[in-house]
Parts: C-alpha cells; sequence; structure tokens
C-alpha cells in the first residue's frame, strides 16, 4: 500500500505563526483580499517548514482552521454559536471551549471547506511531496454540538452530520486529493465506554463512497487540546474491533505513551499501513536523530518496513514552531538513518 517503506507524514495541524494568532483575533481590521492573502502566506508558512523537514507527505497544516474541528461549526445551519468561552481562568481543559445549540435542522449547504482548502494546498505546493487532507469524522464533529428535542443524543447528532462528512469526502476526490485522512479522536477516547463496534459501522459508512479510490488514512490519539489527554491512554479497548475500519493506514499516538503497546501495531500491519506517533507533541523535549532512529528500530521489531509510517503523536498545533521545527527535521533525519541501515 506503500508509495515508500518507512514513509514520513503528518496528521494535519501546524502551529500559527504568531502574526496569524494575532491576525486571527484582529480580523475585522482586514479587508476579505487582505484575509486571502494572510491565508495564502500562512499556508506557505507550514508549507516551507514541512517540505524544507524532508517529509514524504505534507498538509496545508490546517492554517485556516481556528480548531482541529471548532471552525467547520462555522459551515453549518441549524445551530447557534457560543458567543464566548464558559470557563475563562484556570489551569487549560476541554471546557473552556464550551458546546453550540442546535436550534433547527442541521444543514450544509456550502460543505465543510476542506475542498477549499485543498485547492490551495495544490495550488500553493511543490511537486514533490504527496498532498493529504484531512476531516474530522462525524463523531468528532458531534462532541461540541447540545443534543435537543430533534436530536436526542450525540448518536443522533453523529448521524445528522454523516452525510456531510461523507459528501466532502466525494468532493475531495473529485478535487483530485489522493490522500485523506477521517480523523476520529473521540472515537479512541471513548472506545473504553462505547460499543466499539459502533464506531467502526459509522466510520465505514462515512468513507464507503471513497474506499479505494484515494488512500484512507485515520488518526486515533487520546486528545491533545492545550497539550492534554482526555482519555485512559490504551490502545486495547479498541481492539480488534478497530482493525475492520475501512483504511489504507491506522495511525496511533505512541511517543508521549514511551511506546506501551508497540505490539499492537503488529495487528494493524496484518489489516493495512500501521502510522507510529514517533515525536511526542506534547513534550518540549526535541528528539534527536539518534533518538528517533532508536524509536524506528523498535517498530521494526513488530511490523516490516514496507507497512510503516511514522508521523508526530497528532497535530503540531499545541506545540510552539520553534520546538515543531526541529522535531520534523529531526524526525526525518532519524528515519533516513534507518533506511540507510536497511538500504533503502
Amino acid at each position: 500500500m506503500l508509495s515508500s517503506p518507512l514513509r514520513t507524514s503528518v496528521i494535519g495541524s501546524y502551529p500559527f505563526p504568531s502574526w496569524l494568532e494575532f491576525a486571527s483575533q484582529h480580523l475585522a481590521e482586514f479587508g476579505r483580499s487582505d484575509v486571502s492573502e494572510i491565508q495564502d502566506d500562512a499556508v506557505i508558512a507550514a508549507i516551507h517548514d514541512q517540505v524544507g523537514a524532508g517529509l514524504d507527505v505534507i498538509t496545508d497544516g490546517e492554517q485556516t482552521r481556528l480548531d482541529f474541528n471548532l471552525s467547520f461549526y462555522g459551515y453549518l445551519e441549524g445551530i447557534t454559536l457560543e458567543a464566548a468561552s464558559p470557563r475563562r481562568f484556570g489551569p487549560p481543559a476541554h471546557d473552556q471551549r464550551g458546546k453550540h445549540a442546535i436550534t433547527g435542522e442541521l444543514r450544509a449547504p456550502r460543505g465543510l471547506g476542506v475542498v477549499e482548502e485543498f485547492k490551495r494546498l495544490q495550488r500553493l505546493a511543490p511537486a514533490g511531496p504527496t498532498l493529504k487532507a484531512s476531516v474530522p469524522g462525524p463523531y468528532t464533529l458531534s462532541g461540541r454540538l447540545l443534543p435537543n428535542a430533534q436530536y436526542a443524543d450525540r448518536w443522533a447528532v453523529t448521524e445528522a452530520l454523516l452525510p456531510f462528512v461523507r459528501q466532502e469526502l466525494i468532493n475531495l476526490v473529485a478535487a483530485g486529493c489522493r490522500e485523506v485522512s477521517v480523523d476520529e479522536p473521540s472515537m479512541s477516547c471513548y472506545a473504553y465506554r462505547e460499543d466499539p463496534r459502533r464506531f467502526v459501522d459509522i466510520f465505514n459508512r462515512t468513507v464507503e463512497p471513497i474506499a479505494g479510490k484515494t488512500r484512507v488514512c485515520t488518526h486515533l490519539c487520546f486528545g491533545n487540546y492545550k497539550g492534554r489527554a482526555i482519555a485512559p491512554r490504551q490502545v486495547a479497548p479498541m481492539f480488534p474491533a478497530f482493525l475492520d475500519f475501512k483504511a489504507d493506514e491506522m495511525h496511533v499516538e505512541m511517543a508521549s505513551r514511551e511506546f506501551a503497546e508497540i505490539e499492537l501495531i503488529a495487528q494493524i500491519a496484518r489489516r493495512m499501513d500501521a502510522a507510529v506517533g514517533i515525536v511526542d507533541v506534547k513534550s518540549y523535549y526535541v528528539e534527536t536523530p539518534e533518538h528517533i532512529a532508536d524509536r524506528v528500530r523498535l517498530c521494526l521489531k513488530h511490523a516490516p518496513a514496507d507497512r510503516l509510517v511514522f508521523a508526530p503523536d497528532c497535530g503540531l498545533s499545541q506545540t510552539a514552531r520553534w520546538a515543531a521545527q526541529p522535531k520534523l527535521k529531526n524526525m526525518v533525519a532519524g528515519i533516513g538513518l534507518v533506511k540507510k541501515e536497511l538500504g533503502l
């Protein structure tokens, strides 16, 4: 399934440059053309860092999103966006993000905006790296919407969102996207308390129209808002059910957990490519190439090179850019050391 063994990739997000953080908080001061220029420049910066690191797969860094999935709610009709964070002080946690009320029938007449993001990436990226788009799955996307009389629970909200995500995926493939990540971290966070087979059914129905037409990836982690996890950090509750995902690549968070349960990537590799989180995005320790190489050798004890992909544990948006840059460079350099040993 791989274009090359020991492939290097990223999950999706990348740190905002400081000027983008400032601009996003003062958008009213900019004109429409100014905003378009800001968006292009931010994506160019993300591309620059990823290409400079030597990655096989790059994204737009999700530079035009306010958050991994919060910005998608701006495309939905039938909700009222919460005006302010419900808790503004104290240690960072998910309750500072708040939830949005559903006020009518959920609709997404303009799509979810990912196709426009991908077309911008196509326009700005150099030839060479594979271009990947990332889309939150419907269960994860449902997490910040409050059920009501029409949508009785999170499952009902998920079912309402599923056709929107599915159509976005269809449109991405039509736009030429050859690799797409349908990210469902909420599934991995709650697999310990919910029926994992139900998650498999939701995922597979979401990707069904594009399976076999593009490389389908998924990202499973334990939460990373402000660098904090929100779930028991164990892969085991997801298995064996999640092995039935209709995916070509499954990414699991390993580095921040000191490679606990690394043996489970053998099960993934028997069904699809195993993408291993080999860089800890929750730590400001910058892994050396030699340290990365040791981690790659560990993974090779459990899965063959032609089934392994390497990436950070999660998106890098919660990691300062000064650390994200060398982490990516050292990741690629360390994997390069092992490739040389193997004659790849």
